[in-house]
């Protein structure tokens, strides 16, 4: 029996397909998977093409594939086990599954096949990716994260990276029941949500930085207003009242870029009880830190770094990245009365994601810095989530905040 996730041959599915589309029958959003199931059908009839049944599917298949999808990509995506594609041009593939990456025998004919079908992901988003615009960021309709890169920025050829996340998001528990965090740190953080603590999600890519957010935002309470501002549509909240805004790039024209700043900004005047940023990465830091010491508490965000610690430091320059030329002591300062808690994500060399430290964010002389409450503690190869000795007071204040379900409130 041949393996599923090995292409048909392609030299066979590209003739046939052409074959389809000169002859006319298929016309552009009117076709269906059946329809050219069917005319593939007959074109390995009328070929006299001698095949076993299952390769004669996988052909069929891979026609409409390549007619209608996107080709090659197509089995990788409805594999369920795949959770990321990377092509490094057009003969290399490889994918993510549980957490390794391995290679794949699919691939594309040429450099213009490649580009077609990344062509047909981002068309209908309003992106282009040519000389001009050589890099882009999208996203598929069920939400998968696309990047793609082509020369002469990538020197083998064009690149595509797809991000694939579950049909259903990982909620709290399931992330306990994988072991990335324990029950302990769940109830904790669900109750620094409902006490209205500003928490910031760090890690480096691909840690579970996005994973862990959604599932712990799961505790905002259904009669809040959530706004989420993102590069690329990613997050999907378990919650009733959630608007969702993206970014736009210029236009061919080279004009009508809306950046995550100026959401950032709008989105104060549309009544957020809470305001979360999918990724924090440029000037948009300082407009969201001001966001977050005006009344929008309860705020969430996450940052590419590679300890709680970096995170801050991080999130300083970023915000000195903007167009107010403020001193660094002031960024810093208000950094530290903006940032409650840091949950920091990690992957390990097994692919295995998990929470690594929770750490609460002080004022210190030279600006902000962390106090590790909680941390995931591993000796020969046996690990275990530990809790600091003082890290009872925070709880204490934080489940006595989320009763009342304010920060400060008077005693």
């Amino acid at each position: 029996m041949s393996d599923p996730r090995e292409a048909a041959p392609v030299a066979l599915v590209e003739g046939i397909r052409a074959q389809i589309v000169r002859g006319g029958a298929v016309s552009p959003g009117g076709a269906t998977r059946e329809v050219v199931a069917a005319l593939a059908e007959d074109a390995l009839d009328a070929g006299h093409h001698i095949l076993s049944s299952e390769a004669r599917r996988e052909i069929v298949t891979s026609v409409v594939d390549a007619t209608l999808g996107l080709g090659p990509l197509e089995p990788l995506l409805r594999d369920a086990s795949v959770t990321e594609v990377m092509v490094n041009g057009p003969s290399r593939v490889w994918v993510e599954r549980s957490g390794r990456i391995e290679p794949v025998s699919n691939h594309f004919q040429d450099v213009e096949h490649l580009l077609h079908v990344i062509d047909r992901i981002i068309a209908p988003l309003g992106r282009r990716l040519d000389e001009a615009s050589p890099m882009v960021d999208a996203r598929l309709p069920d939400g998968s994260r696309v990047n793609a890169v082509m020369p002469p920025l990538s020197l083998d050829g064009p690149v595509l990276t797809i991000r694939r996340f579950p049909k259903d998001p990982l909620s709290g528990d399931d992330l306990v029941a994988l072991g990335a965090m324990s029950p302990e740190m769940l109830d904790a953080l669900h109750m620094a949500v409902a006490a209205r603590r500003n928490i910031l999600v760090t890690g480096g890519t691909g840690s579970g930085k996005t994973t862990t957010l959604a599932a712990i935002s799961a505790a905002i309470p259904a009669s809040e207003r959530v706004i989420t501002i993102e590069d690329a549509a990613e997050l999907r909240l378990p919650l009733a009242h959630v608007v969702r805004l993206e970014s736009r790039p210029a236009g061919v024209e080279g004009r009508g870029a809306i950046p995550i700043r100026a959401l950032v900004r709008n989105a104060l005047r549309m009544r957020p009880d809470r305001i979360i940023v999918g990724e924090v990465r440029g000037g948009e830091a300082l407009d969201m830190i001001s966001a977050l010491t005006t009344g929008h508490e309860g705020s969430l965000s996450t940052i590419h770094a590679s300890s709680p610690d970096e995170a801050l430091r991080r999130l300083v320059t970023l915000s000195l990245m903007g167009d107010l030329d403020l001193p660094w002591v002031a960024v810093a300062d208000q950094v530290a009365s903006a940032v409650d808690l840091v949950v920091h994500q990690a992957r390990d060399a097994s692919g295995v994601r998990r929470t690594v430290e929770i750490a609460e964010v002080r004022r210190g002389p030279d600006g902000p810095r962390t106090h590790r409450l909680c941390r995931w503690w591993q000796d020969d190869g046996q690990g275990c989530f530990t809790w600091s000795a003082d890290a009872g007071e925070w709880l204490s204040a934080v489940a006595r905040d989320a009763r009342r379900g304010r920060v400060g409130e008077p005693g």
